[in-house]
């Protein structure tokens, strides 16, 4: 099976609980997660009869203006990302601090029936496309053949589980970096902005920029308050990108 676009699935999000003993003057529509910034940011000041009469996203706009970023860590999100590539998740794992991240084992997982993500340069071009499903499927090939006569050769080793690792461990060596992988990230909203910024940009290698630019709609439908500064975009070379309006947040 052949991938042309990532599948995003938000799984965890912040519940806010309210101390009934410090009560907050809400006012317009929030998520839990941007009332638990502003929550955390009032506290400093003990301004939560909200003298301003600021409405929780235009609190939150403020905080971005003047980039008091740190309110954004306590809320953090989680998601399940699936039909990308390994070439994709070697450059995501880079981002670390407010990161986590749990990526599916090559080692311990079968990849005979294995999918691929057709890299976006290539999309919509027939020969391209055809040129390159036949080299992935080439190494598919090869990897279940290796499999194959990689557990006949530790056959000795009793425990099969343990040989099924060794075979896999050494075959998945020719599998390509388009091979799907799937794997779940868990970032604070401050982290997601920072890669969102670099990751969704004109620069972005274009898969991770394919992928940002998912992630950022998704993002902005659970928390407009903490990404409603970044603007999706057709870049010059006609594909989508975004910018942020207040950096380094």
């Amino acid at each position: 099976m052949f991938h042309s676009a990532p599948k995003l699935t938000l799984i965890s999000k912040p519940v806010f609980t309210e101390p009934a003993h410090l009560p907050v003057h809400w006012l317009g529509e929030s998520s839990d997660g941007e009332r638990l910034a502003e929550f955390a940011g009032r506290l400093c000041y003990m301004s939560q009869r909200n003298p301003a009469n600021r409405q929780t996203r235009e609190y939150l706009e403020n905080i971005k203006r003047q980039g008091h970023g740190s309110v954004l860590e306590h809320a953090n999100y989680s998601v399940l990302a699936e039909g990308i590539s390994r070439s994709l998740t070697h450059e995501l794992v880079r981002h670390r601090a407010g990161w986590g991240y749990s990526q599916l084992s090559q080692r311990y997982v079968d990849e005979s029936e294995a999918h691929f993500v057709i890299p976006p340069a290539i999309l919509d071009d027939p020969a391209l496309e055809k040129s390159w499903k036949s080299q992935m499927e080439t190494a598919q090939k090869v990897y279940v053949e290796l499999v194959e006569q990689l557990m006949e050769r530790y056959s000795w080793v009793a425990d099969k589980v343990h040989r099924r690792k060794m075979a896999r461990e050494a075959a998945r060596g020719v599998l390509p970096n388009s091979t799907e992988t799937k794997i779940v990230m868990t970032g604070n909203a401050r982290a997601w902005r920072t890669m969102l910024e670099l990751r969704s940009s004109e620069g972005a290698e274009l898969e991770i920029r394919r992928f940002a630019v998912a992630a950022l709609r998704l993002m902005q439908e659970e928390a407009p308050g903490f990404f409603s500064d970044f603007e999706i975009y057709t870049a010059d070379d006609r594909r989508e990108a975004a910018r942020i309006a207040y950096h380094k947040v």
